[in-house]
C-alpha cells in the first residue's frame, strides 16, 4: 500500500467511526474528511506533497447533476406545499381505513408511487406531518406508520431514475465513467418495481409484528391554551354537501367542532352525519397546531373579513401568537372595536384565555390582559409588535403561511410537466427540475424567498463531499485494492460477485449515507466487473439496489433519520424490521438482475 492509499483509507475509517459513535452532523464529518485529504502533508519519493487528492477531483461532486437536481426539487416541493397541493394529495391518498393493515397500505402505496417520480427525501418531508395528524385521528401510534413511510419512499425510489438521489448519483457516475451506456429513465424499474411489490407485501404481512409502538419525542400536542376559531363555508367550497365526517372535521387532533351556525339556526351538538352547506359558520376549539391546520383546510375560510382587508397578499403572510399586556390599549376592548388591523397591520383570527373556552363570535370577544391572540399578518409583525408595550410576547409559528389553494392545480401541472419532460427524454432531469423550480416561482406558487429557504444545504453538502471521498478512493488505488479483494473471494462465480457488490454497498449504506456508499463502491464494482471479464451493467444495478437497501439503521438514509425523532424510535427498532427487508432486497436483486441484464450480453 502506498502512503496516499493508507491516508485515504484512514480518513474514511475515521469518518465512519465518527458517524457511528458521535452525534456530529454528517455534513460536518464529510466536509472535514474531504478537507483532511486536501490538506494532509504526505511524504513522497521526491520530498513532501500537500494533499492526497487533487482539488479538481475533490470538488467535482458539488457540480454533479444529481446534486443540482435535488436542490431544484426542493423548490418544486415548496411550491406544492405552499399551494396546498400536498394537503390535497394527502387527503385523497390516506382516506379513512378500517384497520391497521389498511392504514399501512394507504401510506405505502401512494408514497411508493410518488417517490418513483419525486426525490423521496422531499416526499417524506411533506408526508410526515400529514401521517402524524392522520395517525392521531385513527388512534394508531405514529411509530406504526412513520417507519413504513420511510421504507415505502425508499422502495419507490428504486422504481425510476429520478426516484432518489442515489439513482441520480449513480447515473452521473456512469456518465463520468463512460464504460457503459447511460442509465435510462425506467431501466431500473425492471428490478425496482418487483422488489417494491415483494417488500411491500412483506411489510403488510409482517409489519404489525415487527413495527414498534412508541410515543413520539415531543410528538404529542402539549399546548395548554385552547383557541376558539370561527370558519366559514364559502361559495364554491368542495365541502358543501358533504358530512362533517366526510369533510375530515371529526376526531381532529387536539381540536373539535363545537357548533355550526346556519342563519338563525344554531346546531350545538354536531354529529358526524351533519351535512355542511354554503354559508355555514363553524366554531372550533383546539390547541394551536390544530387551529393552524384548520386555517389551511381547503374549502374553509376565516370568518372574519379583516384578513382580506390587509395590504399584504396572503401568500406572504404567516401566523403569530401574541400575549396581551396588562397595560395594553387592547385590554377591555372587543376585537372589533380594538382597531387591530389599522393599529398593527394584522388580523386576530383566534383567541385563547388561560385554558378557558372563550364563547361568542370573534368580533364580540372582549380582550383581557394575558389573552393569547392568534394573528395573521406579514413577516414583519413580530418586529413591529416588539417595539410597543401592548404585547408581552410575540412568536412566529413555523409553516403557517396560508395555502394558495387556487394555485394548487397549477402547481400539480408544473409537477406533471416536469415528469413528462424528463420521462420523454426531451430534457435531462436536471434541466426539467430547474424549469419546474423556475415555473413555481414565476407562477407565484411559492415566493423566491421561500424557494431559497427550502433548499437543505446540509444534504447537498453530504452528497457533494461524499462524491469527493469516492473520487479519493479511486484516485488513491484503494478502490482497485478492494475490488481485487472481492475478486479473490468471489471472482469464481458471477452471481457470488454480484451478491458481494450488493452486500458491500448495503453494508456501507447502513453506516454512512447512501450517496456516499454508492460513490465509494461504484468504482470497486466497475473494477471487479472489468477484472472478471463481465458486463458492467448488472453490477451498476447491484450498486443502485444496494444503495437503496438502507432499512436496517436510521443513519443510513435521510428519510430514516427524518422519521426517527417523530416516531420516537430506538436504534434496535430499525434493526428488527430492516434486516429482513435488506436480505429480501438482496435476494431479489441477485436473482432478477442476471435475467434482465446478462453477465455476457449477446
Amino acid at each position: 500500500m502506498t502512503v496516499v492509499m493508507l491516508v485515504t483509507l484512514g480518513v474514511l475509517a475515521g469518518a465512519l467511526l465518527l458517524l457511528l459513535t458521535t452525534r456530529i452532523a454528517p455534513d460536518a464529518i464529510f466536509l472535514a474528511a474531504l478537507t483532511m485529504l486536501l490538506a494532509a502533508p504526505l511524504p513522497t519519493e521526491h520530498g513532501w506533497q500537500v494533499g492526497a487528492l487533487p482539488l479538481a477531483l475533490a470538488v467535482q461532486g458539488f457540480a454533479n447533476p444529481g446534486v443540482l437536481t435535488i436542490a431544484a426539487l426542493f423548490v418544486v416541493v415548496t411550491g406544492l406545499r405552499d399551494t396546498g397541493a400536498i394537503d390535497w394529495l394527502a387527503a385523497a391518498m390516506l382516506g379513512r381505513p378500517r384497520s391497521e393493515r389498511a392504514a399501512l397500505l394507504r401510506v405505502m402505496l401512494p408514497v411508493t408511487a410518488l417517490s418513483a417520480f419525486l426525490n423521496n427525501t422531499p416526499v417524506v418531508a411533506m408526508m410526515i406531518p400529514a401521517v402524524q395528524d392522520w395517525s392521531r385521528r385513527l388512534g394508531i401510534a405514529g411509530s406504526r406508520l412513520l417507519m413504513p413511510l420511510s421504507y415505502a419512499a425508499i422502495l419507490g425510489g428504486t422504481c425510476s431514475l429520478i426516484g432518489t438521489s442515489t439513482n441520480l448519483v449513480v447515473a452521473g457516475l456512469v456518465l463520468a465513467n463512460g464504460g457503459t451506456a447511460p442509465l435510462g429513465m425506467f431501466e431500473i424499474t425492471w428490478i425496482g418495481l418487483p422488489v417494491a411489490v415483494v417488500c411491500g407485501g412483506f411489510l403488510l404481512l409482517f409489519g404489525p409484528m415487527l413495527l414498534p409502538e412508541r410515543k413520539a419525542q415531543g410528538g404529542a400536542l402539549t399546548a395548554t391554551h385552547e383557541y376558539t376559531l370561527e370558519l366559514l363555508v364559502p361559495d364554491g367550497s368542495p365541502l358543501a354537501g358533504r358530512t362533517v365526517d366526510e369533510a375530515g372535521l371529526r376526531n381532529l387532533p387536539g381540536g373539535f367542532l363545537i357548533q355550526i351556525e346556519r342563519g338563525d339556526e344554531l346546531f350545538a351538538a354536531v354529529g358526524p352525519e351533519h351535512v355542511l352547506r354554503v354559508g355555514d359558520r363553524l366554531l372550533f376549539a383546539g390547541v394551536v397546531d390544530s387551529i393552524r391546520d384548520l386555517v389551511n383546510t381547503r374549502g374553509l375560510v376565516i370568518a372574519t373579513d379583516q384578513v382580506f382587508k390587509l395590504d399584504s397578499p396572503r401568500h406572504r403572510r404567516r401566523l403569530f401568537e401574541a400575549v396581551v399586556a396588562p397595560s395594553s390599549v387592547l385590554a377591555g376592548r372587543s376585537v372589533r372595536d380594538a382597531g387591530f388591523r389599522n393599529r398593527y397591520h394584522g388580523a386576530v383570527i383566534a383567541v385563547a384565555r388561560n385554558g378557558e373556552r372563550v364563547s361568542g363570535k370573534l368580533g364580540d370577544i372582549e380582550l383581557a390582559a394575558g389573552d393569547l391572540l392568534l394573528v395573521e399578518s406579514d413577516a414583519g409583525f413580530d418586529q413591529r409588535a416588539g417595539r410597543i408595550r401592548d404585547f408581552l410576547l410575540v412568536r412566529s409559528l413555523e409553516d403557517s403561511t396560508p395555502r394558495q389553494h387556487a394555485r394548487a392545480p397549477l402547481a400539480l401541472a408544473v409537477l406533471l410537466g416536469m415528469i413528462a419532460l424528463s420521462a420523454s427524454g426531451l430534457y435531462p432531469m436536471l434541466v426539467a427540475a430547474l424549469l419546474a423550480a423556475a415555473a413555481m416561482v414565476v407562477t407565484r406558487c411559492c415566493t423566491l424567498t421561500d424557494a431559497r429557504r427550502s433548499v437543505d444545504w446540509s444534504i447537498l453538502t453530504v452528497i457533494g463531499a461524499s462524491l469527493g471521498l469516492g473520487a479519493a478512493l479511486e484516485h488513491s488505488g484503494a478502490a482497485r485494492l478492494l475490488a481485487e479483494g472481492l475478486m479473490s473471494l468471489f471472482g469464481g462465480s458471477p452471481h457470488a460477485l454480484l451478491a458481494a457488490v450488493f452486500a458491500a454497498t448495503a453494508l456501507l449504506t447502513s453506516v454512512i449515507s447512501n450517496t456516499a456508499a454508492v460513490a465509494l463502491t461504484f468504482s470497486v464494482a466497475m473494477a471487479a466487473a472489468q477484472g472478471a471479464g463481465l458486463d458492467a451493467r448488472p453490477f451498476v444495478m447491484a450498486v443502485v439496489m444496494g444503495g437503496s437497501a438502507c432499512f436496517a439503521t436510521p443513519i443510513g438514509y435521510q428519510t430514516n433519520l427524518m422519521v426517527y425523532g417523530p416516531g420516537g424510535y430506538r436504534f434496535a427498532d430499525f434493526l428488527r424490521a430492516g434486516i429482513p427487508l435488506t436480505l429480501l432486497v438482496g435476494f431479489c436483486t441477485v436473482v432478477l438482475t442476471p435475467l434482465l441484464f446478462p453477465f455476457h450480453p449477446a
